[in-house]
């Protein structure tokens, strides 16, 4: 009897093993999700990423109108009763920021996916003798020639998005002045070094010449001018 079930337990073992042999060329027929990413594993997407829009209109749509729940959650208001600091205070106030800061982390790495600068057949201010910014040809050029700097403006404004959770957390209203200021000088310091690097301070100093020019143009003109009683 024991020999009689030892033969029917191995009968019943070749079977699961021709079927298991049938089962592997169906399963590594198709390519296994790739295992996570550890310190000594190099990262590696699940898929494709394609983009959608160009880096002008992902700002415009996306990265700037998340960054305005960190800016507009703290200001200062002047009212007729005096000046009122806005803070955040409410659970919904502080998810308002969280929000902002969580979209502006992620999404900010979108700008990592090589895509075009700008729509086609916009070309930023860059025509004509004071143009300011940069073409889109120029900024690809740019960006291709030192791919560093554009990755290290890129961790930058996550650094500063990263500071605004972690306020977030203590519920520090105190923190969020600075940390809206963090931000907002990397957001400046990346474009004037990608979008309008023409904006320096030769620049303003033409503008501000340029408008005392016209101001005082105006002024006499006001003084010509015949006086009607």
């Amino acid at each position: 009897m024991a020999s009689r079930f030892r033969i029917v337990r191995s009968h019943g073992a070749q079977v699961g093993l021709v079927g298991l042999t049938l089962l592997i060329p169906a399963c590594s027929s198709s390519t296994p999700p790739p295992p996570p990413a550890t310190s000594d594993r190099p990262q590696v997407l699940w898929g494709d990423m394609k983009p959608l829009v160009s880096v002008k209109e992902l700002m415009k749509y996306m990265i700037d109108p998340v960054s305005d729940n960190i800016f507009d959650a703290v200001g200062t208001i002047v009212t007729k009763d005096g000046v009122v600091d806005r803070v955040p205070k409410t659970d919904e106030d502080w998810d308002k920021v969280q929000t902002g800061a969580v979209s502006l982390a992620e999404g900010i790495y979108l700008l990592k996916v090589p895509r075009p600068f700008t729509p086609p057949g916009d070309r930023n201010n860059s025509i004509g003798p004071d143009a300011v910014e940069l073409s889109p040809e120029q900024i690809t050029a740019k960006v291709e020639a030192d791919p560093v700097e554009w990755n290290a403006r890129i961790e930058t404004l996550r650094n500063a998005s990263l500071n605004v959770l972690e306020i977030v957390k203590k519920r520090d209203s105190s923190q969020m002045w600075e940390a809206g200021e963090l931000l907002d000088q990397a957001c400046e310091a990346c474009h004037r070094s990608y979008w309008y690097p023409g904006e320096n301070a030769e620049f303003y100093k033409k503008l501000r010449n340029r408008l005392d020019d016209f101001t005082k143009q105006r002024s006499n003109s006001k003084a010509e001018a015949p006086q009607h009683k």
